[in-house]
């Protein structure tokens, strides 16, 4: 990541996380990056937390970082999520958060992966319509 940072686009840091990163997990989250912007053209992306890729629909869907031996997807409101498909693999004790670890070699399944997507986002938008109702 370059010194400006407070100056580039949150879509001009990620593409950069995914060139530094420069091997499978680059291309990893390249992938996922195209299945959830595919999945909801109008996502906003993100940058948090000095240096995690965000991506938002009526509150955080996803994060997407980056670990020496893995890519892990967190969904922030994952545990509320039908996940038919088991693509949950990884913080499923928790209450909230729900998260996949994609390892060298993983194969997501993009059909599924864009059907959670869609369903965190949902339920995003339907929390907040009930607030606003409220």
């Amino acid at each position: 990541m370059s010194k400006n940072d407070a100056a580039a686009s949150p879509a001009e840091l990620i593409d950069a996380r995914i060139a530094e990163l420069g091997d499978w997990r680059g291309e990893q989250l390249a992938r996922v990056r195209a299945l959830i912007k595919e999945a909801l053209p109008d996502v906003t992306e993100e940058w948090k937390w000095r240096g995690v890729p965000v991506w938002e629909s009526g509150g955080i869907l996803c994060t997407g970082e980056s670990y020496k031996h893995y890519i892990k997807l967190t969904f922030a409101k994952g545990a509320a999520l039908d996940d038919p498909a088991g693509l949950f693999n990884a913080s499923l004790e928790g209450n909230t958060r729900r998260a996949i670890d994609l390892h060298e070699g993983a194969q997501l399944d993009g059909k599924a992966f864009q059907a959670l997507v869609r369903s965190a986002a949902q339920l995003n938008h339907a929390g907040r319509a009930k607030k606003k109702a409220g």
